[in-house]
């Protein structure tokens, strides 16, 4: 089979399409021939050595897939021929460019009916992102004011979906050229970050999601008692304490693989609910590619590689 590795830490040019050998399912895990497979920010971290997640090379970057189960294992929860989807291994390395992957079965579920493949490879790390941001971790619910930061992106265009089919209040932070996009998510007010004072026209809310490492920042809009779901400063204990001693409280998040959470995910997408916005596609020997446009940080939705 192809998968995309790496041998050293690098640019894009560091990614390669290689052969490789078909893995062989275990007790409870399921090989799935993928057909799509999200890119998302954290490759290009770990690929470049930013995020050193995997430690050193050799290994293969990506997590989120899309495709048909080829071999269910002894006890597994699919069988061959079905459609799943999901966020294998994370934070461990999981080689998602690739034409097959064996995966624990409670890792994956089953694909929204109503996404193609390349539309549900699109949404595995980005909306448990937002999920257990905004549902796990700060029970957002119905009434509640939430600010979303970079509400254009991967995981917020998402966020701003799930945010509304809780029935709460959505402010969204977005460029002035994506405002018509993230309004037409669902967006309630969407304001430009860029202006200067951005802040002080957002008002008090009852969460915020930051993914733009402005969590200090947040603060002053965040009502007491209020939650702050940092994705990029979930390690970060100096700032935990800050937001604690402020009468809010700190919520970070790092993604992990959960059958529930994209079940419950998967039929908000099937209502109507909920649909990942792709920006491109890149066939998987382009994987390169995929990851420079990625790493401009302008892309609008998700960004997916078509492997079969």
């Amino acid at each position: 089979m192809r998968a995309v590795v790496q041998k050293t830490l690098g640019g894009p040019e560091v990614l390669e399409v290689v052969e490789t050998e078909r893995p062989a399912p275990r007790g409870g895990e399921v090989l799935v021939r993928v057909h799509a497979s999200g890119v998302n920010p954290v490759d290009v971290a770990v690929r470049s050595g930013a995020y050193p997640l995997l430690g050193e090379p050799p290994f293969g970057v990506g997590w989120d897939i899309s495709g048909v189960v080829e071999v269910a294992g002894p006890g597994a929860r699919f069988k061959a021929g079905d459609e799943v989807f999901g966020l294998p291994f994370f934070p461990r390395a999981a080689t998602g460019y690739a034409d097959y992957v064996a995966v624990p079965s409670r890792q994956v579920a089953r694909k929204p009916a109503s996404l193609d493949h390349v539309q549900a490879a699109a949404l595995p790390l980005a909306a448990l992102t937002a999920w257990q941001g905004l549902v796990d971790a700060a029970g957002l619910s119905e009434g509640q004011r939430v600010l979303i930061h970079r509400a254009a992106g991967g995981v917020g265009h998402l966020a701003v979906q799930i945010a509304k089919a809780r029935g709460a209040y959505v402010i969204a932070l977005a460029s002035e050229p994506k405002h018509e996009f993230v309004r037409g998510l669902g967006a309630d007010e969407v304001i430009d970050y860029r202006t200067e004072g951005f802040l002080a026209q957002v008002g008090q809310v009852d969460v915020v999601l930051d993914s733009s490492s402005q969590g200090t920042a947040s603060l002053e809009v965040l009502r007491e008692g209020g939650v702050l779901v940092s994705i990029m400063e979930h390690w970060n204990t100096a700032l935990a304490a800050e937001v604690e001693a402020a009468g809010r409280r700190f919520a970070g998040v790092s993604v992990e693989p959960d059958y529930a959470s994209l079940e419950a995910i998967a039929a908000l997408v099937d209502e109507g609910r909920i649909r990942p916005h792709i920006a491109e596609t890149f066939p998987l020997e382009e994987a390169g590619k995929a990851h420079e446009l990625i790493a401009t940080g302008r892309t609008q939705g998700k960004i997916v590689l078509t492997v079969a």
